[in-house]
């Protein structure tokens, strides 16, 4: 992985997060209890943590949302058996919605992946509402085996994803859009 695939995430980089084995804290949210094992590094992430990271000295975890309630990317989180099968349904959803600026990471774990959905400024909550959008057309099609992040389900701590590892497939406003 270059550091040229990671920019195409542009992720926030003005703080980071660091998983613990222990339990760094304990959330309440919506009535139900989080356990969160990272914790929040306030400092810039830089090339070298992000190399420990996928030596794999480390985990670290990027924030979707940055201090100004702004999310860069729409991302879902597959974790199903047959990652070739959804990035093919993802990629012709995602090309039919018009979004032509997409890239799927894999992740340390085998057969997961990464889909950054590369939507720009967007406010938290126009984010929300365009990630269970996508969600619920996706699941039209198949089985549901992700998550779509940013949520509101979940705590704001808990809107961080793990650095991918490796690019899977990447898609940049592709010849055939200008016919659509």
């Amino acid at each position: 992985m270059t550091a040229m695939d990671l920019k195409l995430i542009k992720m926030v980089s003005d703080h980071y997060w660091i998983k613990s084995d222990n339990v760094v804290d304990k959330i309440s949210y919506k009535g139900r209890i989080f356990y969160n094992k990272y914790e929040r590094i306030d400092k810039p992430l830089t090339q070298q943590i992000i190399t420990q990271h996928l030596k794999g000295e480390t985990t670290v975890a990027h924030s979707l949302v940055n201090k100004f309630d702004k999310v860069e990317n729409i991302v879902i989180d597959y974790n199903g058996r047959d990652p070739q099968r959804f990035y093919h349904r993802a990629q012709l959803l995602l090309r039919e919605e018009g979004y032509i600026n997409f890239t799927a990471y894999e992740t340390k774990t085998p057969g997961h992946l990464h889909l950054y959905i590369h939507k720009g400024h967007t406010s938290l909550q126009e984010a929300y509402q365009l990630a269970k959008m996508l969600s619920m057309k996706l699941a039209s099609k198949m089985p549901n085996q992700w998550r779509v992040f940013p949520t509101q389900d979940l705590p704001p701590e808990y809107n961080i994803l793990d650095i991918p590892q490796e690019v899977y497939a990447k898609e940049r406003g592709a010849s055939w859009s200008k016919h659509m």
